[in-house]
């Protein structure tokens, strides 16, 4: 792929918690403001991609214990046997073939690795870099919820104490929430692989299986903290490969409108100010719930819920 592409990707988060901290409260900087992590962004495009047969590598998955007696988590090791056939990685003494392992995983081709197991030490950085998400709703406040489950405490040391009521949980989520993650593909982070004979590069095929996931792995990924987030607005910005544009998240504006959420891109006079250079916009929003202004002949503009031209 000879081009870099910028651009933003919108998640809204309605009555759930997009991404949570150690406390179970939605995620925040030291100054209040909410914001998701690249991680929870990665996450469900790695379980997208999953579910789709696609190799992938830096996710969770769970085996038996060597007695059979618990479920638990493989190591890096393990999850790189499972998933390329191999007997064992520690006997494997071929650097490249490790290498082309990785870059065969669609995670990994995106995303990078940090890939330290078995006497291998590589560390690949990926043409897909995802920044932080900061939220643009300024009415966002946590909502605590008491939730009563159908059984009982039991303590099996002291019969006496056992509890006659349920237990009581506690269910955490944002009211509403609307996160914008700022991204970048550079192509050209795999020069050296390429010389090197280790993959063929970042393609227009990788470049689609991330648009894709782009528009719709938020609203896919249904557990029970992230049913109420959904993809609500992506914007792909193609430019030549010597073209650098800045974070263009920090373009883009958020409010509550009497019927319709109101998305402000302010970045026009920014990407005109580059010329030819600007090979091609896509924007994608929920024309539903939202009304997009800021928007010029220069844009093509896409309903994210059918991908098809507004």
């Amino acid at each position: 792929m000879n081009k870099r592409v910028y651009g933003v990707i919108g998640i809204s988060s309605i009555m759930a918690n997009w991404n949570a901290d150690f406390s179970g409260l939605p995620k925040t900087i030291s100054d209040g403001r909410t914001f998701g992590s690249d991680k929870a962004l990665k996450y469900p495009m790695k379980k997208m991609w999953e579910n789709e047969g696609k190799k992938v590598l830096y996710i969770k998955s769970m085996r038996l214990s060597d007695d059979g007696t618990a479920l638990i988590p493989r190591t890096l090791k393990e999850r790189y046997e499972q998933i390329f056939n191999v007997k064992d990685l520690s006997k494997s003494k071929d650097p490249m073939e490790i290498l082309k392992n990785l870059m065969s995983a669609v995670d990994v081709k995106n995303f990078g690795a940090t890939f330290a197991e078995s006497g291998s030490n590589i560390s690949i950085t990926g043409a897909v870099q995802i920044g932080q998400g900061f939220n643009k709703y300024e009415d966002t406040q946590p909502e605590e919820q008491q939730i009563l489950s159908p059984f009982r405490e039991s303590k099996k040391d002291d019969k006496k104490d056992d509890k006659k009521n349920s237990t009581l949980g506690t269910k955490i989520v944002s009211n509403e929430a609307h996160y914008f993650y700022p991204f970048v593909i550079n192509p050209l982070a795999y020069k050296e692989l390429i010389e090197f004979g280790a993959t063929d590069g970042y393609t227009e095929e990788d470049y689609e299986n991330f648009r894709k996931a782009a528009l719709v792995s938020a609203t896919s990924f249904a557990t029970n903290a992230k049913e109420g987030c959904e993809n609500e607005f992506a914007m792909f910005v193609e430019t030549t490969i010597d073209t650098y544009l800045p974070n263009l998240s920090e373009y883009i504006t958020f409010e509550k409108g009497e019927s319709k959420n109101v998305i402000s891109l302010e970045c026009k006079e920014l990407l005109s100010s580059f010329g030819d250079r600007i090979q091609k916009i896509d924007v994608y929003y929920n024309p539903y719930t939202t009304v997009l202004k800021g928007t010029d002949e220069t844009m093509k503009l896409y309903d994210i819920r059918t991908q098809k031209e507004v």
